[in-house]
């Protein structure tokens, strides 16, 4: 298969170029420009930030995509899809205004917010999964479905479940109705050990599902109620609480592989990836850890999978952050990824994400996203 072209830049500035102009300038020679989208509803899917974390996207950077496409003749929006978990994007109403605290709105970014899966998530559109293994239709926000344009603007980071949070993520799981982020989580069913559990109930005041109890200070899941959303593995600060079978992980990102190729397919596609404050875990926390790299830089492509691909090894050949030990003693004792004393840690580890979410597979999505016919790990870098 032919490589697929992923442009690039770095942070570095100078007087008359700021970092919204050198967005833009690997945007237009990636050919956005060739996409027809004069009159066109273009959806630019994103992650607008749980109130109180502040590693979300800046506005700024997003107002600069929505102006391009604007120019372009395109009736743009923003979406993004409910959540399952408590928070306060469960809801659209909760949801926008969540939204609009955190600057998405008519006067930052120039665009409405709309929220694609409605009100309470059940508005959604069953669309077809070509060569799909683990299901054969994903349910899809109705607003992102009948979209003309796909574009994803992604805040590139770790993730408790997938071990990075990409392009795939973004729209596979971002995407997704209520209904299709229960059968995304399906398979990922955690398990309390007991022998590490303080019964703190961190893990009770986190379920959506009032699926965990405590009891003689030890987590309990009632497994008829769970529905593998994993916010009980992020939330438990002894790692008591966790998805020991890689292959739950495997089949999630395989099955995000699937929910992505169903929105992209036979749309015209243009991905936007964005390498700083890269925090160990996903935006829909309503706060955020230390990074665990450096900022990097900007990435683009109209192939997701080779976005995705190019923004993990560029993450992965950056210079690791050093505390004055290793970086996993250096990670220990942090809530959300620590896992104490390094007991879950595997020796000798390269890999940031495996490091801070060793139970996690995130090459198994970009494998299987090559395989279904989503796109291409290999990839040629243009850096500008």
């Amino acid at each position: 298969m032919e490589k697929s072209k992923v442009y690039f830049t770095d942070l570095r500035t100078k007087p008359g170029v700021n970092l919204m102009d050198k967005l833009e300038k690997i945007i237009k020679a990636a050919g956005v420009e060739t996409i027809d989208c004069q009159d066109k509803y273009v959806a630019v899917k994103m992650h607008f930030g749980e109130p109180g974390n502040m590693s979300y996207i800046r506005p700024g950077y997003v107002n600069r995509v929505v102006e391009i496409f604007r120019a372009m003749g395109a009736k743009v929006f923003l979406t993004d899809s409910n959540t399952l978990y408590k928070g306060l994007r469960s809801n659209a109403v909760d949801h926008i205004e969540s939204a609009m605290a955190n600057g998405f709105n008519p006067i930052e970014v120039k665009a409405p917010v709309v929220i694609a899966d409605g009100i309470k998530g059940t508005d959604c559109v069953e669309m077809p999964v070509v060569g799909g293994v683990h299901c054969t239709a994903a349910r899809i926000g109705r607003a992102i479905a009948d979209t003309d344009v796909i574009v994803t603007v992604t805040h590139f980071k770790g993730h408790e479940q997938s071990g990075f949070g990409g392009v795939l993520k973004n729209i596979g799981m971002g995407a997704a109705s209520a209904a299709g982020k229960m059968f995304l989580h399906g398979e990922s069913k955690p398990e309390v050990h007991e022998d590490e559990c303080k019964g703190c109930a961190i893990c009770t005041k986190n379920c959506s599902q009032r699926a965990i109890t405590v009891s003689n200070r030890k987590a309990h899941i009632d497994y008829e109620k769970c529905i593998g959303c994993g916010q009980c593995v992020a939330s438990c600060f002894y790692g008591a609480v966790r998805c020991d079978d890689n292959s739950t992980s495997v089949g999630l990102n395989e099955k995000i592989a699937e929910y992505s190729k169903a929105v992209v397919d036979g749309k015209p596609q243009f991905h936007i990836s964005l390498m700083m404050d890269i925090s160990p875990e996903c935006d829909c926390w309503g706060h955020n850890d230390a990074a665990i790299a450096p900022n990097v830089g900007f990435a683009v492509s109209m192939d997701p999978v080779a976005l995705d691909q190019a923004c993990a090894d560029l993450v992965l050949a950056a210079p690791r952050f050093d505390h004055g030990n290793s970086l996993c003693d250096a990670l220990d004792g942090k809530a959300g990824f620590a896992r104490e004393a390094g007991i879950h840690h595997h020796p000798g580890e390269k890999d940031i994400f495996r490091i801070v979410h060793p139970d996690t597979d995130w090459q198994s999505g970009l494998a299987h996203a090559e395989r279904i016919g989503l796109g291409t790990r290999s990839y040629e870098l243009i850096t500008l």
